[in-house]
């Protein structure tokens, strides 16, 4: 998945909206820790792109890594009204 990755400016990489995917999802990150980093946390950080309610961006810090379900170093907005509570996005 992190093929699917588009640089938006330098250290900003977006994974487009696609599929069930609510809103496009953003990584922080440089170009050296990019080609370290794991498949599994983008998925995850698409994953986070398809919850319930979710606003603008799922976003992941440059420190980002594979958690349990949400990405380590991922951050999310939901809405207040039709959002979620995830456990998940803990850090």
């Amino acid at each position: 998945m992190k093929d699917k990755l588009k640089k938006v400016q330098e250290n900003i990489y977006e994974l487009p909206k696609q599929g069930k995917m609510n809103v496009p999802a953003r990584i922080f990150i440089s170009e050296v820790m990019l080609e370290k980093l794991e498949d599994n946390a983008v998925e995850q950080l698409h994953n986070v792109a398809c919850l319930k309610g979710i606003k603008k961006w799922a976003l992941s810090m440059p420190d980002t890594h594979s958690g349990y379900g949400f990405p380590i170093g991922g951050v999310a907005i939901f809405d207040l009204d039709e959002g979620i509570i995830s456990p998940g996005g803990v850090g």
